[in-house]
């Protein structure tokens, strides 16, 4: 497959792109700042400089011309409500869009096992925009006609992976996920298209990967 990482330089894609470049698919990672470069390219991909948060759904569409997949990594990293916006709710919409308008099939979105509404935080709590963030972008997403798979992992940590999930977790039970577990899944579910149209919920835990994909049937 020709892939498209959208947060090219963040900790998940840069554990991502080696995985999907062994796997065979070739892969571009789009980067905001060009000093980004170098580090992407030493994971063997093609880096591409591009501001989603500034680009619109035109060029975005120009960019994943040609393009088989498409994984959303990108976010705003928090602290700016109004950036956050502008990259995890509405760049993140964008791509989705032009996603469709560029014949490209395949979409998975990196998410968080948060974003329901039925985990919620408080309105006043500083974490509530990123979630209505999320919220929306992945609703966006199941709307569409794309081939889309919705991550959710749980809390994120720099610890390795064994390649095992835990698929009964959920944002009220503590779970966590190391950031190499949900390259891992991402991997995988890319070209298996068991995963597609599902969201999947999962932490750390004692289950094959591959052996979940099969119990998705």
């Amino acid at each position: 497959m020709r892939v498209t990482i959208f947060g090219g330089h963040g900790k998940v894609a840069l554990l991502l792109a080696p995985m999907l470049v062994e796997a065979g698919h070739e892969v571009t990672s789009v980067v905001r700042n060009p000093d980004h470069v170098a580090d992407v390219e030493a994971t063997g991909t093609t880096a591409l400089v591009s501001s989603v948060e500034d680009a619109d759904t035109a060029a975005l569409t120009g960019l994943l011309s040609g393009q088989d997949a498409v994984v959303w990594s990108a976010g705003a990293g928090g602290g700016d409500p109004e950036r956050t916006d502008a990259v995890d709710r509405d760049a993140a919409i964008r791509s989705m869009d032009a996603a469709e308008a560029a014949g490209v099939q395949r979409y998975v979105m990196v998410s968080f096992s948060g974003a329901s509404a039925d985990h919620l935080v408080p309105e006043d709590d500083p974490f509530r925009r990123y979630q209505d963030a999320k919220i929306a972008a992945d609703e966006h997403l199941r709307d569409t006609d794309l081939a889309w798979t919705v991550l959710g992992p749980g809390a994120l940590t720099t610890d390795r992976s064994d390649g095992r999930v835990n698929p009964e977790a959920s944002s009220r039970n503590g779970d966590q996920a190391p950031r190499e577990l949900v390259a891992q899944v991402a991997t995988a579910v890319l070209a298996d298209d068991r995963a597609a149209r599902r969201t999947l919920v999962f932490g750390a835990g004692d289950v094959p990967i591959d052996t979940w994909l099969d119990s998705l049937g």
